[in-house]
């Protein structure tokens, strides 16, 4: 995945035909970042672009949550996964918080934040939160495509 823009010291690259994983900082830079690697995933796989704008949405929303609420030492990293699953793509973002996301009701126009994991929701055939199999922390994961669910 070179030529996209993102430096070598930013992100740590491991894919395999349909799938996708990379480290990043834990910083706000990375939430963009993250957008850009899953839009050069997308342009590879088949019925990819009907998938981008669901997709790149609910990822900057996990990826953000994990940057700014995520409570962890200093220096950790986080991680992003994308899957192709049927006609459907499973995007993972890793922390390294036990935390686990909780939807926010907003309470009205004028509130400036909360409403992301809604738009998660809204967005997504499903999404959940598990813990981490081979380490702290945990995934939290949506599956964007068709409403039908997967086949």
């Amino acid at each position: 995945m070179e030529g996209i823009g993102v430096s070598d010291s930013l992100v740590t690259p491991a894919t395999v035909a349909g799938e996708a994983f990379f480290w990043l900082p834990r910083h706000h830079s990375s939430v963009p970042s993250a957008r850009s690697l899953l839009g050069t995933f997308l342009g590879g796989v088949p019925n990819g672009a009907a998938l981008a704008a669901d997709s790149t949405l609910v990822l900057s929303e996990l990826a953000t949550n994990a940057v700014v609420h995520a409570r962890v030492p200093k220096g950790r990293r986080i991680a992003v996964r994308f899957e192709v699953v049927c006609d459907h793509l499973r995007i993972e973002v890793h922390d390294a918080s036990d935390e686990r996301p909780v939807i926010r009701r907003f309470g009205g126009a004028d509130d400036v934040s909360g409403r992301g994991l809604c738009l998660v929701e809204t967005l997504s055939v499903e999404w959940g939160c598990q813990p981490r199999p081979e380490g702290i922390g945990k995934i939290v994961w949506a599956l964007v495509g068709p409403k039908g669910g997967v086949r």
